[in-house]
């Protein structure tokens, strides 16, 4: 697949699109208390999207195995790691952790971010599985500079996260990303450093390191969209849109507002 490279006019679009997400993930983040559901909260997104000109992408998105995406945001909870479909049965309760994946379409370009928010009070060892995620996407942002590798983004997200313990999950990348969701190039949570292709100024690309607790392993729920844990310990997955620059890139997308609000939880 070829790599599209961004004008300043598409990066501008490119902003946009991700800031809405990040507003979007923050708008939601006041809603996450024990007591509401997933589909609720789905709810609330897909109209704050809406109600802001943009298209929630993931809604109707394609899958080779099975139905389309039914919901406008994926909200994974505990031991799944990506694509949880929203359910009126999933209820939060204290002590949850959720992951809540939000896409948009905005002026045709697409925006991609995801954080895992606490419900109510959260075990310390599951805070610091989510603050070395977290800390393992900034490390990876930082390496990813123009005239750097794929690989060094992977080696960056791997070495924070295993040397603390934790699995780092194979079978699911990053991306690049432009007028469409998932364009070339993927962009795995391991690897080498000085291996595969070459970053170049103006590359959109989604860095989202998917780590779990325990083992990486991980199966495919019966639903066919939601991937968990094998051993059903927790995961954690943090994700930002950044435009690959000289020197030092830019992340499009946002955790401001949502730090702002959050304080130091963790």
């Amino acid at each position: 697949m070829e790599i599209f490279l961004k004008t300043e006019e598409e990066i501008q679009l490119m902003r946009e699109a991700n800031q809405l997400v990040g507003k979007t993930l923050a708008e939601l983040f006041k809603h996450v208390i024990p007591g509401i559901s997933t589909f609720q909260l789905d709810k609330i997104a897909e109209e704050f999207i809406r109600d802001h000109g943009a298209i929630p992408t993931f809604l109707n998105f394609p899958n080779p195995y099975g139905d389309p995406f039914p919901a406008s945001i994926c909200t994974s909870v505990n031991d799944c790691v990506v694509h949880g479909i929203p359910s009126e049965k999933q209820i939060l309760k204290e002590g949850d952790i959720v992951s809540i994946d939000c896409g948009t379409l905005l002026n045709g370009f697409c925006g991609d971010s995801a954080y895992t928010f606490c419900v109510g009070e959260v075990n310390e060892d599951v805070k610091r599985l989510l603050r070395t995620t977290k800390d393992s996407l900034y490390k990876a942002i930082e390496v990813a500079t123009a005239g750097k590798k794929i690989g060094d983004i992977g080696y960056a997200v791997q070495n924070c996260c295993e040397a603390e313990g934790y699995g780092v999950v194979r079978e699911l990348t990053g991306h690049g990303i432009g007028k469409e969701m998932h364009e070339a190039p993927t962009v795995p949570n391991f690897g080498r450093r000085g291996n595969g292709i070459t970053l170049k100024n103006g590359m959109c690309i989604a860095i989202e390191p998917m780590i779990t607790m325990g083992e990486r392993k991980i199966g495919l729920l019966p639903d066919k969209w939601g991937i968990a844990t094998l051993d059903h310990k927790p995961a954690a997955h943090f994700e930002h849109t950044i435009v690959v620059r000289h020197g030092k890139s830019e992340i499009l997308s946002s955790f401001e507002e949502i730090e702002r609000l959050e304080g130091e939880i963790y």
